[in-house]
């Protein structure tokens, strides 16, 4: 695919002074970073193309090579346009650029200090901290707020999280001069290669503690207990998660705080089981109820409903109450309740019961296939030895 021109790209005229490149890819720059449009490749794409015509433009060889043969005079050239392969390596090419004093572009374009714009890193992030939830399924299926006690890595109320010792204040570290970032740089047949990593002593900070902290030791937090409420929403499953942004250990030295996982788990009902938001539920009844049809009352998530039995009912036949189920986690509606039918069996009969089951026997309408009196006979044979 053609390249686009680089003017073009900028938005400026050929005319255009360096300052008046700078202002213009300071612009697109802001208006597609990646912090800025998170997961959008078009504008990733789009920040990329900026910061190649940028690094042309700006350079007075690139440029002149540029503005005599257009983008053939960029191809097979050790000063030509790289053509960037992450936002890392535009931060890192355009540190050199401007001045290699431990500084980027960025520094310039989105508040850096002053005529120095040296690069600062927030503490290290403090971690997550992961909590199962149990919950029934009336909590399910109404929501539920809980509170929540935890114990976890909080900010120091003596030094606010700075990890110094009142009243000590901080230096420049002497290892990466304040930068935050120690470089390495090396040489091949292929050009210069400039290696750029977290300073080991200050941790990415610029800066070391003179006297730390002896409530924290420095490190800028401490044990604590906390206890954080939770608003479950309806409809949550097994194995969902809530994630509660900034709600878990304080972060190293006053960096962000890492965040508090919510995980959900269901209990055991003892009348109800869970299949997606419908909920079933064994009804048993006995096999003159089954024949001759009733009315019951079963009980719901919701309180209790009453179904009728019509007389005829098969065993493992289904009654459902429309939207007497789980509510559909962030849509509208909810799940069924499906009420299955099972016909209860005796197991032990009393002399009496077996009299009445005997003389039930002889009606031809008792019996699913009768074909004859002999299969009949033989069949009931059967039943009555194993009550004897």
């Amino acid at each position: 695919m053609a390249k686009r021109d680089y003017y073009e790209i900028l938005g400026v005229s050929k005319q255009a002074s360096k300052e008046e490149m700078k202002s213009a890819y300071r612009k697109l720059a802001i208006k597609f970073h990646p912090d800025k449009n998170p997961g959008d490749k078009s504008a990733e794409d789009k920040f990329k193309e900026a910061s190649e015509a940028y690094d042309v433009l700006s350079d007075g060889d690139k440029r002149a090579r540029y503005d005599r043969f257009g983008h053939d005079g960029m191809r097979g050239s050790a000063g030509g346009s790289q053509g960037f392969s992450n936002v890392d390596d535009i931060f890192s090419t355009f540190s050199d650029i401007f001045g290699g004093r431990g500084s980027s572009i960025f520094d310039d374009f989105f508040g850096g200090q002053q005529g120095g714009g040296k690069r600062r890193s927030r503490g290290e992030r403090g971690g997550d901290i992961k909590i199962k939830m149990p919950l029934t399924l009336e909590e399910i299926a109404k929501g539920t707020k809980k509170t929540i006690k935890i114990k976890k890595w909080d900010t120091c109320g003596v030094c606010t999280g700075s990890g110094a010792k009142s009243g000590s204040g901080t230096s420049s570290c002497p290892t990466c001069g304040g930068a935050g970032e120690v470089r390495q740089v090396s040489k091949s047949l292929f050009g210069q290669f400039v290696n750029v990593s977290v300073c080991p002593q200050c941790s990415g900070a610029g800066e070391i503690i003179k006297e730390k902290c002896t409530s924290c030791s420095g490190s800028g937090r401490e044990k604590k207990d906390d206890e954080i409420k939770v608003d479950i929403p309806a409809g949550v499953e097994e194995g969902n998660y809530l994630p509660l942004q900034g709600k878990g250990n304080a972060g190293v030295k006053g960096g962000p705080a890492g965040d508090l996982i919510v995980i959900m788990e269901e209990k055991e009902h003892e009348h109800f089981s869970r299949e997606n938001d419908d909920i079933i539920y064994n009804l048993d009844i006995s096999f003159p109820e089954a024949a001759l049809g009733t009315d019951v009352e079963v009980p719901t998530i919701h309180g209790t409903e009453k179904i009728e039995i019509q007389s005829g009912t098969q065993p493992g036949a289904t009654i459902t109450l429309n939207e007497k189920g789980i509510p559909h986690l962030n849509s509208y509606g909810k799940g069924d309740q499906v009420v299955l039918v099972n016909i209860h069996v005796p197991t032990k009969l009393g002399s009496q019961e077996k009299e009445l089951i005997e003389k039930l026997a002889e009606f031809e309408k008792i019996h699913p296939n009768k074909k004859n009196k002999s299969h009949k006979s033989s069949f009931f044979d059967k039943v009555k030895d194993l009550f004897d």
